[in-house]
């Protein structure tokens, strides 16, 4: 069973930076596309960006400009850079990896973004 865990999480103000991080348990599994969504209280899960290992990346418009997704696909790890943080970005931040056959999820950090 792969595992994915997050870090990186935390309270920061407005305008501020944060950087997520996850990683899989299993290097050797062929993972298609790791993404970041998002949960914010009271809202459902929320797509935020998309690295797959062929083909483009994908960002939700509420994020673009200011989010950036990278990966290590030997490492089956991925980043998440977020700056210019606003209080609407306050979330559990949850990662996800896809491959062909399973759809593997993180527990999710929490970012809070005070203004």
């Amino acid at each position: 069973q792969v595992q994915l865990v997050e870090s990186g999480g935390g309270l920061v103000q407005a305008g501020g930076s944060l950087r997520l991080s996850c990683a899989a348990s299993e290097r050797s599994i062929r993972i298609n596309v790791m993404n970041w969504y998002r949960q914010a209280p009271g809202k459902q899960r929320e797509f935020v960006a998309s690295l797959p290992a062929h083909g483009s990346i994908m960002y939700a418009d509420s994020v673009k400009g200011r989010f950036t997704i990278s990966g290590d696909n030997a490492q089956n790890m991925v980043w998440l850079q977020m700056n210019s943080l606003k209080p609407e970005d306050t979330a559990v931040y949850y990662c996800n990896a896809v491959t062909y056959t399973d759809d593997y999820w993180g527990q999710g950090t929490q970012v809070t973004v005070s203004s």
